[in-house]
């Protein structure tokens, strides 16, 4: 019997591709899949459970789906992914709506356990999650022009204060054959925008082939009909000349890096697990900009670290503002039990600690101020996205913003400019963060 099914993704984009590809054996299996739960038989919730905003974002769907539940507008709740890896007996103990779980290393169990929930069964499947496998088909949800690619699961660096390796496995690679054949079935779907994703997709390859091979799978993507290939995240310590080349000579690679560097004091870094010193990391963003002109530089930065000084975070500000780095996600230091910086002593206040997210963010603001003001004048080429009702125009994409994470660019047009269309753009002031312009005919 076919049951309809709703499903819900939280937190990145990694887990939305998990998603994606239990829609689409659902869907295989002749049940419909929705994004809808009212209504619906079954409620999915693919659940992030990272940091403590995304824990408590998972519980407050969790809540709010019990409650059609109770309401009689919704069949079953089956909760996976991080939050349920992480919480498992903690899920079964204090949430009683949920009727039944499976861990980041089940997806593939999806059919099995909707099916089971549906004959009265608890489903409550946890495999292995270092050894997942990340092929299969996907119902890909992002809008036809943009989509992703998972090049690699897991991570291996485990950072003092993450809770990553634990709860998504060792990293693994996607073969190379595996991943070119899903990118030409993308391409040949209409995907202008390629954006390659990993937990950090520096090291692909190593595990497979013994050694890293991301500069010979981006040179192969780039020969497939994309017009933009994007990149995140690499981590600082991948970068060599072979892989900065690429970069700065294939075309349709952006030139917009997401490095994640979290802060830039020596004995932070060193305490965290991290690589470099504040000498390394501005020589590399020196070096990256000298090799690829116009490029875009997008970090994440944590505040409150264990161990952080008044003095640490001062010369965080005195970095980002020296690097110029013109994107950055700011977040305050999230304790997680589990994890090493969790029994570290000298644990910043949390209140000092939320001061200095407010002023890193005020600086931040300031950097890419300046970096819009730059633009004011050019001809940008942009990746129309639609017509904004609320703003009365229309709204698109640069190279150097990423999809829901950075600005936009509202602009004017004499006439009707398609979604996923790329024009020519002159920018002519700002608005909030954002550009504003006018097409150039």
């Amino acid at each position: 019997m076919p049951y309809t099914i709703a499903f819900i993704s939280l937190g990145c984009s990694k887990n939305l591709i998990n998603t994606e590809q239990m829609m689409a054996l659902c869907r295989a299996a002749g049940h419909e899949v929705t994004g809808e739960p009212e209504g619906a038989d079954v409620a999915v919730l693919n659940t992030c459970g990272f940091i403590d905003a995304a824990k408590s974002e998972a519980i407050e769907h969790i809540i709010a789906l019990g409650e059609l539940k109770q309401a009689g507008k919704l069949g079953k709740l089956l909760v996976c992914g991080c939050l349920s890896q992480r919480y498992r007996e903690e899920i079964g103990q204090e949430l009683p709506e949920v009727d039944g779980m499976m861990g980041t290393g089940s997806y593939d169990h999806i059919v099995e356990a909707v099916e089971g929930l549906m004959e009265g069964k608890k489903p409550d499947f946890f495999d292995d999650i270092s050894a997942t496998s990340e092929e299969g088909e996907r119902l890909v949800t992002t809008p036809g022009y943009t989509a992703f690619l998972k090049i690699a699961e897991g991570c291996d660096n485990f950072c003092a204060f993450c809770i990553i390796p634990y709860l998504r496995g060792r990293y693994r690679s996607r073969s190379m054959e595996a991943v070119l054949k899903e990118a030409e079935e993308l391409a040949k779907a209409g995907v202008k925008e390629l954006i390659l994703i990993a937990q950090d997709i520096g090291p692909y390859g190593k595990d497979l082939y013994g050694e890293r091979r991301l500069p010979q799978l981006l040179r192969e993507l780039c020969k497939l009909p994309f017009h933009w290939v994007r990149l995140h995240y690499l981590y600082p310590d991948h970068f060599d000349g072979e892989l900065i080349e690429v970069i700065a000579s294939e075309p349709k690679i952006v030139k917009y890096l997401d490095i994640p560097l979290q802060h830039c004091d020596d004995a932070l870094l060193k305490s965290m697990n991290r690589w470099g010193t504040r000498e390394s990391l501005t020589a590399l963003l020196a070096d990256l900009r000298e090799k690829i002109p116009g490029v875009v530089i997008r970090t994440s930065l944590i505040c409150g670290l264990p161990g952080e000084t008044e003095e640490a975070f001062e010369a965080l500000c005195d970095f980002v503002t020296a690097t110029g780095i013109e994107r950055a996600g700011v977040f305050q230091y999230s304790r997680e039990e589990g994890t090493l910086a969790a029994r570290m002593e000298n644990q910043v206040p949390e209140e000092i600690a939320r001061q200095r997210v407010e002023r890193l963010v005020e600086l931040q603001s300031r950097v890419l101020d300046a970096y819009n003001e730059s633009r004011l004048g050019s001809v940008m080429e942009v990746l129309c996205e639609g017509f904004d009702p609320a703003e009365g125009c229309f709204a698109g994409r640069t190279y150097a913003d990423s999809v829901e994470v950075d600005g936009r660019v509202l602009f004017t047009a004499a006439g009707e400019v398609p979604a996923g269309s790329f024009v020519h753009v002159r920018i002519t002031g700002t608005q909030d963060g954002d550009l504003v312009g006018e097409i150039e005919e």
